[in-house]
Formats: C-alpha cells, sequence, structure tokens
C-alpha cells in the first residue's frame, strides 16, 4: 500500500521541481514531513486497529460498532480539523471539496483496494441502517445547499443529527454488550485493565493526525504554487491526504481479517463527515460556506451517486467481490480525471464530461438497479428469509 501511495503523490512534487517558484518553496524539511506523514499513517493505522480490535473483544462490544464509532472518529479527525481551519479562514472551497471528495474517496477508492485485496463481507447492520443513513445524509445535505449557500442554521441542524447518531450507536453497543454478558456469564474487564488498548488506540490516532497534517500541509503548498483552485485543491489533494488515514485503515483491517472494521471506517467516516465535519465548519464559517453551481450539479450529485450505490452492491450477496472493487476505483479515475483537466479547455475534458454525463451515469444507474433485483431475488430465496 505505501508504494502505492508513494507512487500516486510523488510524480506531482517531481514535476513541481521543474518549476523556480515550486522549487523554492517546497524545502527539504517539507518533503522530509512527507515522508515521516506517510510512515506515521501507516504505522497509526496498524496501532489503532490492534487496539480497537482488543477492546471490541474485550468489552464482548461488535467490531462493526468500533469501527463506526473509535476508528471512524478518529480517521476522520484530519478532515474535521482542515475542514473547520478553512471555514474559519474564509476558505469555503476547501471545507466543502474536502468533505464531499474524501466521501467519494472513501467509497470509490479505499473500499475498491480493499476489496481488490480482498472480497469484503457486509454486516446487515450496514445494509438495514448506516448505509441508508448515509444516502440519507447526503441527500440532505444536497437539499440544504440548494439555496448555494450552507449556513450556521444548517451546520446545527447536521452537528444535532451526529450527536444523535453517536448516541444512538452507544446505546446500541452498551445493549448488545449487556447482552452478551448476561448470555455468556463472563465478567466484563475494567477501565484499567484495558488501559493498554485505551494507549493503543490514542496513540494510533496522534499518529494518524500527524501524519494526516504534515502530508496535507506539503501537498497544499505544491498545490497552490502551482495555481491551482481551491475547489480542486479540496476536491483532490486535500481530500485525498485526510482520507489516507482511512485508506491505511482499512487496508490494515483487511490484511488482518477484521473486513467489518474495514467497511465499519469508511461508512462511518462519510457519515461524520457529512453531519459532524461539515456541520462545524458550516458554524464556524462566518458567512457560512458557499456552494457553486459547479459543485452542486457536478460534485453533489457524484457524492450522491456513490452513496447509493453502495445499497446495491452491499446487498448482493452482502459481500464486495473483487470485480466490484475494481469497478469502484475505474469510477474514482473517471471522475478524478475531468477535475485535473478542468483549468484548461481541453477537448478530452469536455469530452469525458458529456460522455459521464450522458452515458456513463445511465448505464451505472440500469446496472444498479441488476443488481439490486438480483440481491433482492438472492435474499428472498435464501432459507428463513
Amino acid at each position: 500500500m505505501l508504494p502505492l501511495m508513494v507512487c500516486w503523490i510523488f510524480p506531482s512534487v517531481f514535476a513541481g521541481f521543474s518549476n523556480t517558484r515550486v522549487a523554492h518553496s517546497m524545502s527539504l524539511f517539507q518533503l522530509l514531513l512527507f515522508v515521516i506523514g506517510l510512515v506515521l499513517l501507516v504505522v497509526g493505522a496498524e496501532v489503532m486497529v490492534k487496539g480497537a480490535s482488543r477492546l471490541a473483544a474485550g468489552f464482548r462490544i461488535p467490531p462493526l460498532v468500533i469501527g463506526l464509532t473509535v476508528v471512524a472518529f478518529g480517521t476522520s479527525a484530519p478532515e474535521m480539523a482542515v475542514s473547520a481551519g478553512a471555514a474559519l479562514s474564509g476558505q469555503g472551497d476547501i471545507a466543502l471539496g474536502n468533505v464531499l471528495g474524501s466521501n467519494i474517496f472513501n467509497v470509490l477508492f479505499i473500499l475498491g483496494l480493499s476489496a481488490l485485496i480482498a472480497p469484503l463481507v457486509v454486516s446487515k447492520q450496514l445494509v438495514r441502517l448506516d448505509v441508508p443513513l448515509m444516502i440519507g445524509a447526503s441527500l440532505l445535505v444536497l437539499l440544504l445547499s440548494l439555496n448555494g449557500v450552507l449556513g450556521r442554521w444548517e451546520g446545527l441542524l447536521l452537528m444535532t443529527l451526529s450527536i444523535t447518531y453517536t448516541a444512538f450507536l452507544v446505546m446500541s453497543a452498551r445493549k448488545a454488550s449487556r447482552t452478551a454478558s448476561e448470555a455468556e456469564q463472563m465478567e466484563v474487564p475494567t477501565i484499567i485493565g484495558s488501559a493498554p488498548n485505551l494507549l493503543l488506540v490514542v496513540a494510533g490516532l496522534v499518529m494518524l493526525v500527524l501524519g494526516a497534517r504534515w502530508l496535507v500541509d506539503g501537498a497544499v503548498a505544491l498545490a497552490s504554487s502551482l495555481g491551482v483552485s481551491e475547489r480542486v485543491i479540496g476536491l483532490t489533494i486535500v481530500a485525498v491526504g485526510t482520507s489516507l488515514p482511512e485508506v491505511a485503515t482499512s487496508v490494515i483491517a483487511t490484511l488482518r481479517g477484521h473486513r467489518d472494521i474495514a467497511v465499519g471506517n469508511v461508512i462511518g467516516s462519510n457519515l461524520l463527515n457529512l453531519l459532524a465535519v461539515l456541520g462545524l465548519a458550516s458554524l464556524l464559517a462566518p458567512q457560512g460556506i458557499a456552494v457553486s453551481a459547479q459543485v452542486l450539479r457536478f460534485d453533489m450529485l457524484t457524492m450522491f451517486a456513490v452513496a447509493i450505490a453502495c445499497l446495491p452492491i452491499f446487498f448482493s450477496g452482502l459481500r464486495i467481490n473483487r470485480w466490484e472493487g475494481l469497478l469502484f476505483l475505474g469510477y474514482y479515475l473517471i471522475y478524478t480525471l475531468p477535475l485535473i483537466l478542468a483549468g484548461s479547455d481541453a477537448p478530452l475534458y469536455h469530452t469525458l464530461s458529456s460522455a459521464t454525463r450522458s452515458y456513463l451515469l445511465p448505464l451505472t444507474g440500469l446496472t444498479l438497479l441488476i443488481l439490486m433485483w438480483q440481491g433482492w431475488k438472492q435474499h428472498h430465496r435464501s432459507p428463513g428469509a
């Protein structure tokens, strides 16, 4: 995974050295932070997944709930820090683009890459509760953005929903823990006995946040020197940089066999991005977060479509197969290319945009409907359905 990220990030850095302004601004210290940031992301994800998994086993809390809460909150911390800071600085495009870009990246790239490593098993709770909630949150943000701004009232609504969702998960986890305790008549470990695992989680979170921050700082400095718009910075470099904790966590969780944490981490992070991260940023922005027509027509709709796409794919067999992971990665490439070419009048940009709207999206919708129908038939044919 580390060579993959290095190969993806560093070509831009090396290309930038041809520009004298970039060569002057990107010091050796910043490049060193890039490398240290990547290492911290990988090591931090390994440490946090280990601690979270042990906590789940010790307290008999389902690993899925741990992935949707503790791990999701930790890996969403970079998004929250970046979007909140951007909102306070009046950089609304970065704050909004970070959330939208991260959610698109989380589903298409992270789940796609994880499924290529090993087919992912999807919990029924995700299909019945969390994915529909993610779709509902995406639709809500889309509707709230129709007037062209996300203000403090919208931010307050999103934050309230975030607190409500988190409280529901905690109550569900406690109920599941009590049920398991009564059934097994086993003593629940104390907080003191769980201190080493808690320290692992905290240490992993610290490394994840620091690693993402150092990597994003260097990436934003590079992109700004190249004259890229704040929208593109937020949707690509910043979004990918702040989502690297999710990449590391989900991939390592997949390699360690904790595939419920891998999927739950992505869905939980997306929900927190929409409700908590965007809600906090909207509350902090002095004039609210402006939503341009371009973002509303393309990026917001893409995020909503990606959220909807999860339901039929997850529902068909309650797993994400390797070919579906490859399909996700291909769609992320198709989404990213127009963003990279948007600053130019290249004919390829207009061709890709037109082909995506006119052909690719309708065909994708038809395919998803077929998958949903097949999954529904398989579910109702199975014994005890």
